[in-house]
């Protein structure tokens, strides 16, 4: 079966390595030689079903459960296994007690344990929130080792390629492109910022918990620091805003001072495609399968959503919309 896979952001790259794996001669369009400013580039790349369900509806989790394992078959040693840790000041504690009621999966850690996990958060916080089978991976040696990988096996990427009809399938992995033209597809801004520092370590992704701007801080190696995400309804795509700058910086002190002194290595804003119910669809009409609106859920959600767009590739019968 030949086919074509437009779009090479982490669903696409995951959809063509599940046809790859499954015999098919594939071509992927990519419009940009590179990731930068893509939504993936953008990503904070935390596999964490369960804590995700304190703001997604249940599917997310129950597609999304396995999904470390789904990654680490597709790039084994690059998926870290270290839980995720869930914190916030004793002024929020009730913020904490919400997050536990609305998610299962954890434990409660105190002081001690806080500091056992995270020993540059010792004596900062009573309280936490422990996921011991959460994981993450950075999202641009994701890209790249995946795109790697796939042009190493024969996939073929392209910045031009032939008309639909002279592919058996099309898997259309668009993304954000696709809004206006993709019935009830909307944008969704997300900021970050990447932070260096020498004074600060930690082993897994941390949440810390306030009413108005919940953030995450995720460790990249080498004293570096992803800190997101904002999560703003409009398609505006231009640079990151000064509020929401402040916001994140003022979240990185809170969680550890040292990061007052740290360097901004860099800014970022994208847009994530939403639909109304924040949940990803696979749908086909004719050989055109689409796979699109993985909103916040893109490293989480896309090998999952990948299987199913490749499955229905593979049936015979053409089916209507398969949203879920």
């Amino acid at each position: 079966m030949r086919v074509l896979v437009k779009g090479a952001g982490v669903a696409g790259l995951t959809v063509a390595w599940e046809l790859q794996n499954r015999g098919a001669d594939v071509t992927v369009l990519e419009r940009q030689a590179t990731f930068a400013g893509a939504a993936s580039w953008l990503a904070g790349g935390m596999l964490a079903p369960w804590c995700e369900r304190e703001s997604a509806d249940a599917s997310v989790l129950q597609r999304g459960e396995d999904t470390a394992d789904r990654w680490e078959a597709i790039l084994p040693e690059l998926v870290k296994r270290n839980g995720t840790l869930v914190v916030a000041p004793p002024r929020d504690h009730s913020e904490l007690k919400r997050f536990a009621g609305r998610t299962t999966g954890y434990q409660w850690v105190d002081e001690a344990e806080i500091a056992a996990l995270e020993p540059s958060l010792a004596g900062r916080f009573r309280e936490g929130l422990f996921f011991p089978r959460e994981a993450h991976l950075d999202p641009r040696q994701v890209l790249m080792a995946l795109r790697a990988n796939l042009k190493a096996a024969g996939v073929i990427f392209t910045a031009e390629a032939n008309g639909n009809d002279c592919y058996d399938r099309v898997i259309d992995c668009t993304g954000a492109a696709r809004i206006g033209t993709l019935p009830g597809l909307r944008g969704v801004r997300g900021e970050m910022l990447y932070l260096k520092t020498d004074e600060v370590t930690l082993a897994r992704p941390v949440r810390l918990l306030h009413p108005r701007i919940p953030v995450y801080i995720v460790p990249r190696g080498n004293g570096l620091f992803m800190v997101g995400a904002t999560m703003i309804e409009t398609e505006f795509s231009g640079p990151i805003a000064a509020r929401s700058l402040m916001e994140l910086l003022n979240a990185a002190y809170a969680l550890h001072p040292a990061f007052a002194d740290a360097i901004v290595i860099e800014t970022g804003a994208g847009i994530r495609p939403a639909f109304p119910d924040n949940f990803p669809r696979v749908a086909r009409h004719g050989n055109v399968i689409s796979l699109n609106g993985l909103y916040r859920h893109g490293f989480l959600l896309a090998p999952t959503m990948a299987a199913e767009a490749v499955n229905l590739a593979f049936s015979d019968q053409p089916r209507g919309d398969r949203s879920q």
